[in-house]
């Protein structure tokens, strides 16, 4: 059996540092080129002017080094740990979120993390959330997603009857984005979870968040089910911060997953137009 690779956590602490700074202050090239063809298709002239503001402010933050949004959001970060790694030097959960204090404090990032019931800022935007997943290899995969309070407070979990069917799983999600309305800082990008259990839905949908807008689904069902929901989302005519127009949505990911014969879970997780996320791998 050949010796495992050893990583140090400092290295990973270093890099969630970093990209804690890139998640916001540059917008991803996928969701920039998604603005200019929502810009170019957008019905409405307040749309339009709103999705060009968008870019504007992109630019801004890019070229000042700022945030592009003033809610930087609570850090989640998401670890794919190769089997065949060896972590050394600390614990894993201290240096990530030591890496998330130091990147919100080097790149001057608004400190969201609070006492639940004190409501006291902690002061460094920790303890993080972390979502780590053991799979094949020897590398440390990593992704920084700040996940501001406006799309977060809009989603939702449903424990649905099966009885209701493709229907009414596609209720709950156009229910949750009619109510949501412009919280979530729309144009916004649908995550859609279906099947597992309560908790494993809601991972799912967050964990959609990490693909680029052009990825291309290889489940047939969920992909036509993305076609449908995006066409109807769009057409709720919510808008470009909610001023109203044909860009509400600029993208929707399905996951569809067996589940138990008596449970339909449904995780409906929004995410606001920046959709930030910025990856590594050591």
């Amino acid at each position: 059996m050949a010796n495992p690779r050893t990583v140090e956590v400092s290295a990973i602490a270093d890099a969630v540092a970093r990209l804690c700074g890139e998640a916001n202050l540059y917008l991803p090239e996928d969701v920039r080129q998604a603005f200019i063809q929502a810009q170019s298709d957008e019905e409405s002239p307040v749309g339009r002017e709103v999705l060009g503001r968008l870019l504007e402010n992109a630019d801004i933050a890019a070229a000042e080094k700022m945030a592009i949004c003033q809610d930087c959001g609570l850090a989640l970060v998401f670890i794919d740990l190769g089997q065949d790694v060896h972590l050394v030097g600390g614990d894993l959960t201290e240096a990530v979120n030591q890496g998330v204090a130091r990147g919100y404090e080097d790149y001057y990032l608004r400190k969201s993390a609070c006492g639940v019931f004190t409501r006291a800022n902690t002061g460094d935007n920790t303890p993080c959330m972390i979502y780590l997943r053991i799979v094949p290899g020897d590398q440390v995969h990593l992704w920084v997603v700040p996940k501001g309070g406006g799309s977060e407070n809009m989603s939702k979990v449903f424990l649905l009857t099966p009885a209701v069917g493709r229907s009414g799983v596609k209720k709950a999600v156009l229910d949750t984005v009619i109510a949501a309305g412009p919280n979530p800082c729309p144009p916004i990008i649908l995550a859609v979870a279906v099947g597992g259990t309560f908790e494993d839905a809601a991972l799912r949908a967050k964990r959609t968040l990490l693909h680029e807008l052009d990825w291309v689904n290889p489940d047939p069902e969920a992909a036509e089910l993305e076609k449908e929901l995006f066409e109807e989302v769009n057409k709720l005519g919510i808008g470009p911060a909610g001023l109203g127009g044909s860009t509400t949505c600029l993208r929707v990911f399905v996951d569809l997953k067996a589940s138990h014969i008596a449970s339909l879970p449904v995780s409906v997780n929004l995410q606001c137009h920046a959709a930030r996320h910025k990856e590594a791998a050591l």
